[in-house]
């Protein structure tokens, strides 16, 4: 069955590149990004791997965790894990798990009607009470957009720390909207600094801190 937003995410113990790992004790407590490589050795998945570790410093700052997925061998992912670093200039610095296919169909990774063994190119951004906050799916040939994965990351911890919803492309410091279960009451304690409401339903406020 497919995974929804507001779902479990199915837990697992897996083989990584940083040794075994139990996914729900693993991500205790923080925010994860789980995203699946359809095998080792695959040329958009080189620079997808490179750039998340370059990243690191942006999910640590927000209390992420990462953990990258592929349908192959651990034996395997030492040699893809020097490519990754000699081509892309930057080393794995995240657990990259080893997976038989079982995880990959925990998480319907695999689409028959795109290719019966492959995985699509999924993420998962799961909260730290283990649920579904976002799910993506690319094809196998567009690399993904990991600003956009950490734009919407912002943006849910927003939601999750101060009742705030993010507009059309939201960028990290631009204005928020007071979300329609906050009453004006509510809102009053919330943004003491006040708001503009353009409508009773749409209630803009500047961005509290993150």
């Amino acid at each position: 069955m497919a995974i929804l937003l507001g779902d479990t995410a199915p837990d697992f113990t897996a083989q990584t590149t940083e040794g075994e790992i139990r996914f729900h004790d693993y991500i205790d407590g923080h925010w994860a990004v789980l995203f699946s490589h359809p095998k080792n050795y695959t040329p958009v998945c080189t620079t997808e791997l490179g750039y998340t570790a370059k990243l690191k410093p942006e999910f640590d700052k927000r209390d992420v965790k990462v953990l990258g997925l592929s349908v192959d061998k651990i034996e395997e992912h030492s040699g893809w894990a020097k490519d990754i670093e000699d081509t892309q200039g930057s080393a794995l610095n995240f657990p990259l798990i080893a997976d038989d296919g079982s995880i990959a169909r925990q998480y319907d990774m695999i689409h028959p009607n795109a290719d019966n063994t492959l995985t699509v190119r999924s993420v998962f951004v799961i909260g730290p009470d283990k649920k579904v906050k976002l799910k993506l799916e690319y094809p196998a040939s567009t690399g993904r957009n990991f600003d956009e994965i950490l734009r919407v990351i912002d943006s849910l911890q927003l939601t999750a720390k101060h009742q705030v919803a993010t507009p059309v492309n939201w960028k990290n410091g631009e204005d928020v909207i007071i979300v329609p279960a906050v009453s004006n009451e509510q809102a009053k304690e919330k943004f003491p600094e006040g708001w503009n409401e353009v409508r009773p339903y749409l209630r803009i406020v500047k961005q509290p801190s993150l």
